[in-house]
């Protein structure tokens, strides 16, 4: 009997197929130019609506609601209407005799129209396509990547039948053709597929986008929402992703752009040209923002690339419409001003003031963000710290989740005069077997501030606080010695910093790390190589093994940034790995080969790098050092972040002083003199009693304070902390016999160039002495205590000037050995005068 019902429901939907071709009520339906004209049909056919009819008139009045601009849509009146209700339950009743596509576009439709999803329609509907598909019947591709959408859309990201969606992609992968369906099929199933899938797709994808001359640019973000939700930064996608939306720059609108850039922050990607391109159009775009939500998207996506007059109008537009943000944009607008760095008082007010009303309406991680928001800017509203307060406390009472427990307790740290509760070292001393390391170390972040400021104020509290504080320890050497999986420590480390684990783990995790050395791949070499540059170790078998890796897998670097990381980590922390030649060697082979595919800031990264470790690639240099280059680049720093930008800075100019100095063959002039000259100028200080301390040793050793120099600046600007001239009998040269001034401001010297006063032949046999004090940013933080690269670098670039350099490492120089004075003495007179 089920059979024969299967096959008459089946015959009936083809026979009805056939004949509603010429149906004159389905044309009426199919001619509707607004929303009343299909109601008014759906009431005077009721009992002539087929299951065909139903389908195409709701689809109708969402292709009706989809013409209009999104603000003047009018899905509320749809719904609530009468005529709307009978079709929801004439679907209902008709739904097994609908065709398998009609099924899904009723199903697309009514989603579209808001339909809650615990509509009795929504559930009849979705049951009846996994009916379906459990009977193997094969959705057409495009059909099954809308039922697909649909279910994202209901947030079923991890139910059996969008596994069972995940299964048909998987047999079909190969016969997907179509970007638009891929993209898709993709995002819906990204919660439940395995790694190598995640890896077939992406393949896949990357092929389609690179055959496929038009591409939407609506495919290329799905494609960025996938990557976003398997958190995997796959350049060669995004790359390909990137370029889609350059050639589409004319169809992105500020909601398309907004969401752009909160997934390429979410990614970790940037693209100097998209900015420049965003900022244009977004700056165009000003004048058409009128409503709240389209206003908090171009602040978030235009305040971070504006300049000062663009800024300030998009501060004072704020303000004036605070009153109407929701609280999600309220969020929006204070993250965006701690990135802009904008502490602009009457707009924080403004926002304080309004938060008042919102503040029931965020989750416990919302409230965390917006606490860190607020104490960062500097937020002057104790009223509304109090209420953070109170609620952040309520949430860690019955909080059971470690993450959120931590990040609580971190928070309230950082909330101006809070008085620690009881409670809090309660919960923290509850979670801690179940945290991770970065839980962990928010959990002792919070504990060492509260203690160094005394904040504890009960009976006991500081002996609770030091138990505490080694039960967390304990915890964390527990959990590095039960590590036996690589990849899952370095997830965790990334997010672990500050005094706590440098003082506490960081040994014990290099030791973990050395005993999974078996495990390090070129799947890891990155993180690993992240992790080794942020605690600045030298650890010889680790960086071998790094180094080795990298050769090995040469051929699999997806994009070339990676290789610059690599290069950082040995070039910052001045290490030759046995066979360095080869290794340099396969990295610039491979980097040169590559250039287009950097960004012009990330060149002048990777020149310096390079420079840093004493290679300067030809085709690289004059890449670099070029007119058009150099006019690209300063357009690009505009619309840079002021961190990179002043790197990015700093860097062009070490690169051109390294290759004035090294490489003179490339005839490349030294142009940064006025940059230089700004910098010192805006960052000369006073100079400190230590080396005041040593000048006055100095001047005992020598027999005067004319025989040396403090704080001078050499050609190619670089501050050396005392000079002073030896004849060939190593006696002292005075600076006055030599006609050299001493009376600069703040007793700085300096010297503009080779040829200048302060530069003048020193007679035969005499030599220049630059003696340097060292402090421990000079130096690896692991035993050996190696000299890092920039201060190695700065001892080869001014022995290439003429001078002798004499470097005075801090831990010798404040070691028990030169507890005296008279022993300080005899260490210069040794150093200065080359005594062994």
């Amino acid at each position: 009997m089920l059979c024969l019902r299967q096959v008459c429901l089946l015959t009936l939907r083809r026979y009805q197929a056939r004949t509603l071709c010429s149906d004159l009520l389905l044309s009426q339906i199919n001619g509707c130019t607004h929303e009343d004209e299909v109601f008014s049909l759906v009431g005077r056919n009721k009992a002539r609506l087929s299951e065909k009819h139903v389908g195409i008139a709701l689809n109708m009045l969402w292709q009706l609601q989809k013409k209009k601009p999104f603000l003047s849509r009018t899905s509320d009146y749809v719904r609530n209407h009468s005529q709307f209700l009978t079709l929801c339950v004439l679907a209902e009743n008709k739904v097994e005799l609908m065709e398998d596509e009609v099924i899904v576009d009723t199903l697309y439709s009514i989603l579209r129209l808001n339909v809650e999803d615990h509509v009795s329609l929504t559930k009849v509907l979705v049951t009846e396509a996994w009916k379906r598909l459990e009977r193997q019947v094969l959705l057409s591709l495009p059909c099954l990547s809308k039922f697909a959408l649909c279910l994202y859309k209901q947030h079923r990201h991890f139910s059996p039948i969008i596994g069972q969606v995940a299964h048909i992609v998987d047999m079909q992968l190969d016969s997907i053709q179509d970007i638009r369906i891929l993209s898709v099929l993709m995002i819906s199933i990204s919660e439940v597929i395995t790694e190598s899938f995640r890896d077939r797709l992406l393949h896949k994808a990357a092929k389609l986008l690179e055959e496929e001359h038009e591409v939407h640019f609506n495919y290329a973000r799905r494609i960025l929402q996938f990557l976003q939700n398997v958190k995997l930064r796959y350049h060669p996608v995004l790359e390909k992703c990137n370029r889609i939306f350059l050639k589409s720059a004319s169809l992105l609108d500020i909601h398309s752009i907004s969401h752009i850039f909160g997934l390429y922050e979410q990614l970790g990607f940037d693209s100097a040209e998209f900015r420049l391109i965003a900022k244009q159009l977004l700056s165009e775009a000003i004048d058409d923002c009128y409503d709240p939500e389209t206003f908090a998207k171009l602040f978030f996506s235009l305040g971070p690339l504006a300049g000062s007059k663009v800024r300030e109008r998009l501060l004072v537009t704020a303000v004036n419409m605070a009153e109407e943000f929701s609280s999600h944009q309220i969020l929006m607008i204070l993250k965006t001003m701690r990135k802009m760095k904008c502490r602009n008082s009457h707009l924080l007010k403004k926002m304080a003031s309004v938060l008042h009303k919102h503040l029931d309406s965020y989750h416990v991680l919302q409230l965390v963000k917006l606490t860190q928001y607020l104490v960062v800017l500097h937020c002057q509203d104790l009223e509304l710290f109090a209420k953070l307060k109170m609620l952040l406390l309520g949430y860690l009472k019955s909080s059971v989740i470690p993450a959120d427990t931590a990040a609580v307790i971190r928070v309230l740290a950082m909330l101006p005069s809070f008085q620690v509760e009881e409670i809090i070292i309660n919960k923290a001393a509850a979670v801690l077997p179940q945290c991770r390391l970065h839980h962990l170390n928010c959990i002792a972040t919070a504990l060492v501030k509260w203690n160094h400021h005394g904040q504890f104020h009960w009976q006991n509290s500081s002996e609770l606080c030091a138990k505490l504080l080694q039960k967390l320890n304990d915890c964390a050497f527990q959990r590095l010695q039960k590590a036996n999986n690589l990849n899952l420590l370095l997830e965790e480390l990334p997010y672990v910093n500050g005094e706590w684990f440098e003082e506490v783990l960081n040994e014990e995790t290099l030791a973990t790390c050395q005993h999974l050395i078996d495990q390090i791949t070129w799947a890891n070499v990155l993180p690993l190589s992240f992790f080794l540059i942020k605690s600045e170790h030298r650890c010889p078998a680790l960086f071998d093994r790094i180094a080795s890796v990298t050769v090995e897998n040469i051929d699999k670097v997806s994009h070339v940034s990676e290789i610059y990381f690599i290069l950082f980590l040995f070039s910052a922390l001045n290490y030759d790995p046995p066979d360095y030649e080869e290794f340099f060697k396969s990295c610039i082979q491979h980097l040169t080969s590559n250039l287009s595919h950097l960004e012009t800031y990330h060149l002048v990264l990777l020149g310096h790098v390079l420079a840093m470790a004493g290679y300067f690639p030809p085709v690289l240099i004059t890449t670099i050092f070029n007119v058009s280059f150099l006019s690209k680049l300063d357009a690009q720093l505009k619309v840079l972040p002021d961190t990179v930008k002043q790197r990015v800075h700093s860097s062009l100019m070490k690169l051109n002083r390294a290759v004035c100095l090294e490489c003179p063959e490339f005839h490349i002039p030294w142009f940064h003199e006025p940059y230089c000259q700004r910098v010192f100028h805006n960052s000369m200080s006073q100079i400190n009693p230590q080396r005041q301390h040593i000048h006055g040793m100095l001047t005992e050793i020598l027999g005067g304070s004319h025989y040396s120099r403090i704080s001078v600046l050499t050609p190619y600007y670089y501050e050396i902390d005392f000079e002073c001239v030896l004849d060939g009998n190593k006696k002292p040269l005075s600076y006055m016999a030599q006609n050299i001034a001493l009376g600069d401001v703040g007793g700085i010297h300096l010297s503009h160039d080779i040829q200048d006063e302060g530069r003048k032949a020193l007679p035969p046999g005499a030599q220049r002495i630059a003696l340097e004090f060292l402090d421990s940013k000079a130096f690896s933080k692991d035993y050996s205590r190696h000299l890092k690269g920039e201060p190695a670098v700065k001892k080869r670039h001014l022995e290439m000037l003429g001078y002798r350099v004499v470097q005075i490492p801090h831990f010798e120089w404040n070691s028990m050995v030169l507890s005296t004075k008279s022993e300080q003495l005899e260490y210069l007179r040794q150093q200065l005068y080359g005594i062994q």
